[in-house]
């Protein structure tokens, strides 16, 4: 017999693992289904070390200690938890009675659904030199930071321009010989303050320049060509370690492949001040949403969470208890 669910959460980073927790305390029957082998999403995956800024009450927090915390908030509950298990289809019932929801361990029904998938399937954007590949196979191109203890007494060079190239250029600092930040413009688009703090570091900023060639020296560094934007000049500097930063690709096609059809905007699911999509029985939260004054944080994540599951119990279980607060929980 076909599992039923009251709620489908379908991705397991902060915004869906936080959806779970929340639809626990409602006392609804969830199941919270993850792609990746371990829960946490891209915090978990890309920036475990790094230390997050945007969550209320801690003045900062590891990526990893961040999803500890909420894999601890989750054994609370009685929640069905299945990592490693991509959802390949999502249709409306035959019955028109909720959702079918497919993966490789077969179909399961749920009533509604949450899809809190983020950007979807994510890849780097990768460093565009002819023989990137090269030092990418011996570990000293890297697009993320797993383990700071790698880069101790490393000079590091960290090529980009967000919020993510400088946040990583000042978490290397204590650790690496030295920091160097690339940006090809010379103004940052990251937040103000923390551009401020750059500003304040001992990270050596070159802007704007561009990464035009890599070559091995005969110690087994690297040695970065790095061509001036606008000008014929370049110039070398020696590292250990090249971090690129320059973002993400997002893959959607799972769900462009699913059943259901979304309303969208640039590639993102429209909702409304609900977090209700198009599709009536679907809700969506996260960074793959869009609605007017929307921004990508995990902490407007973490508020749309329970505005989802509060709407969707109120529409779909209105005979079940009302919110509670957090307050209520015995311990």
């Amino acid at each position: 017999m076909t599992e039923t669910y009251d709620i489908t959460i379908i991705g397991g980073g902060p915004a869906g693992m936080f959806a779970a927790f929340y639809a626990g305390m409602r006392n609804a029957k969830t199941q919270l289904l993850e792609s990746l082998a371990d829960l946490g999403g891209q915090v978990n995956a890309l920036y475990p070390e790094k230390t997050i800024l945007d969550v209320a009450g801690f003045p900062g927090v590891k990526g990893r200690d961040l999803i500890t915390a909420q894999r601890q908030q989750l054994a609370q509950f009685p929640l069905t938890i299945k990592p490693g298990q991509p959802v390949t289809n999502l249709q409306a019932a035959a019955d028109g009675d909720g959702f079918d929801v497919t993966t490789a361990q077969g179909v399961t029904h749920s009533k509604t659904v949450i899809v809190a998938v983020g950007n979807g399937a994510f890849t780097p954007r990768p460093l565009t030199v002819a023989n990137a590949d090269q030092f990418t196979d011996k570990g000293q191109l890297v697009y993320s930071v797993p383990d700071l203890a790698a880069f101790k007494d490393q000079r590091v060079l960290v090529a980009g321009g967000g919020d993510s190239a400088i946040d990583q250029a000042l978490m290397l600092e204590p650790v690496a010989q030295s920091v160097t930040l690339l940006h090809r413009r010379n103004q940052f688009r990251g937040l103000e303050n923390m551009v401020d703090r750059l500003r304040q570091s001992t990270v050596t900023v070159k802007t704007p320049y561009l990464i035009r060639q890599l070559a091995s020296t005969p110690s087994g560094a690297i040695d970065v060509t790095l061509k001036t934007v606008g000008a014929p000049t370049e110039e070398h500097l020696v590292v250990d370690k090249l971090l690129v930063s320059y973002g993400f690709t997002s893959d959607y096609h799972v769900i462009e492949g699913w059943d259901v059809t979304f309303e969208r905007s640039q590639r993102l699911i429209a909702v409304d001040s609900t977090m209700a999509t198009s599709v009536p029985g679907i809700y969506a939260i996260g960074d793959g949403v869009t609605y007017a004054g929307k921004q990508p944080l995990i902490a407007t994540a973490y508020g749309e969470a329970p505005t989802a599951v509060h709407q969707l119990m109120a529409t779909y279980f209105p005979d079940k208890r009302g919110p509670v607060h957090s307050t209520s929980l015995a311990h």
